[in-house]
């Protein structure tokens, strides 16, 4: 069985094993960032050092800090996903209109011109932004 690129599975595993809540994580500049609320505890506070409060968000810094963050997190039963190219997951909303149900399920955002551009948590976040309004990007 193949294992798909950029996703980290158990392919090894007969049967089918029990289903990993994904979060998918992005390479934003220099950065990989993922964004999640963990409902246990012990996992934030052993990712505390790479959560940025501001942000609302996980930030690693390396490629070998990812690795180990990945590690750790499909030991704890999450499937990971690294997006290199977030432009799938971008969306945009004119500067006057309200955006904080859309600022919720980003994990990045900027201004530009009269712009607000939002980089989505995940697909289904990409799918409310646009009932609410925004619209997908174009670079």
């Amino acid at each position: 069985m193949a294992i798909k690129p950029n996703t980290m599975s158990d392919p090894t595993v007969a049967g089918s094993p029990p289903k990993r809540e994904k979060i998918n994580i992005f390479k934003l500049g220099r950065l990989w960032c993922f964004k999640h609320f963990f409902d246990d505890k012990e996992i934030f506070r052993e990712l505390y050092e790479y959560y940025n409060p501001d942000k609302y968000r996980f930030e690693l810094p390396t490629v070998g800090e990812r690795n180990k963050i990945m590690k750790y997190l499909y030991r704890k039963g999450f499937e990971l996903v690294l997006i290199e190219d977030p432009s799938e997951y971008t969306v945009t909303l004119e500067v006057f209109k309200k955006y904080a149900s859309i600022l919720r399920n980003s994990i990045d955002n900027d201004v530009k011109d009269n712009l607000r551009i939002f980089v989505m948590t995940d697909m289904a976040a990409v799918e409310e932004a646009i009932t609410a309004g925004a619209k997908k990007y174009k670079a």
